[in-house]
């Protein structure tokens, strides 16, 4: 049986609005779990639900309907809040937003003295942290002086550092540029295969959610699609109806079909979508 470390059901939220007007509802009796050690996408547009469903994962935000558990423990259970948090760090869209010192062990190690970590402790959980982001060289600069892509691995160098069981990042690429980008899905992806952190990747980027083991895909407050990479990004179809891209290869593979090609539609790496061209046109040639 599948060790869950995150699971919600029958999740609701609603936004405050004005005054005599209707609260806006975020979720809509979402329910599902997250095995721990997996590398889950969430995808969806904006307005989806995806980043109220990410902010319930560590407490951020509380359920209105319906029961949210990290670990077993309730999130409305308030003797639990510290150590929810402690299980599960979040990655925030701005690094600038959750960077808070002039030198960049001292804001590695922030999180660690607050939860009362010994300083010898805190010492070793900074090193190991910064190497395993690659950013040991850098453990005396100022971080204002980093690129965006650094800064973010900064952001997960600190939320490592407190030895989360689970990290969230929420669209937490969406302010740099591809090679920041490339960078901290590098990060994350090597801290979930080598020391078996959970991640749960939000984000609106079809390329981000190929990468990961699962996608869940909300629409209107709701999980409306759930399963593997190859399963889900295919569906262009039904994606598109709910605002979201296919990959490009998703894309080129069906206008072959479309042509006659014989082809899958779920080559979703630029080197499977180039080995299965390949194969059709021998194909082909053999006739």
């Amino acid at each position: 049986m599948a060790d869950t470390i995150i699971k919600t059901e029958e999740l609701a939220f609603s936004y405050p609005t004005e005054e005599g007007q209707a609260p806006l509802a975020a979720l809509n009796g979402v329910s599902l779990e997250i095995e721990r050690g997996s590398f889950v996408a969430v995808l969806g547009h904006n307005g989806s639900g995806k980043s109220t469903l990410a902010k319930h994962m560590n407490a951020v935000l509380l359920p209105a309907g319906g029961t949210v558990w990290v670990d077993g423990m309730d999130t409305c259970d308030e003797q639990y809040l510290l150590e929810i948090r402690r299980r599960v760090g979040m990655v925030f869209q701005n690094p600038d937003n959750q960077i808070v010192a002039n030198v960049v062990e001292e804001d590695v190690a922030f999180g660690p003295e607050n939860l009362g970590v010994p300083t010898e402790e805190i010492r070793r959980r900074v090193d190991a942290a910064l190497k395993a982001v690659g950013m040991e060289e850098f453990v005396l600069q100022a971080p204002h002086h980093l690129s965006g892509g650094q800064k973010q691995r900064i952001a997960i160098a600190g939320i490592i550092a407190m030895e989360p069981a689970c990290i969230v990042l929420d669209e937490s690429t969406a302010m740099l540029d591809p090679s920041g980008r490339r960078e901290v899905l590098d990060t994350v992806r090597r801290l979930n295969r080598e020391k078996g952190i959970t991640v749960v990747l939000i984000t609106h980027h079809m390329d981000e959610a190929a990468m990961a083991d699962r996608i869940i895909v909300m629409d209107g407050g709701q999980s409306v699609m759930d399963g593997t990479p190859k399963e889900i990004l295919p569906r262009m179809t039904e994606l598109r109806a709910i605002g979201l891209d296919v990959p490009h290869t998703v894309e080129l593979l069906y206008g072959l079909r479309e042509d006659g090609f014989d082809v899958p539609v779920d080559a979703l790496s630029v080197e499977e979508c180039a080995d299965a061209i390949v194969t059709a046109l021998k194909g082909r040639e053999n006739r």
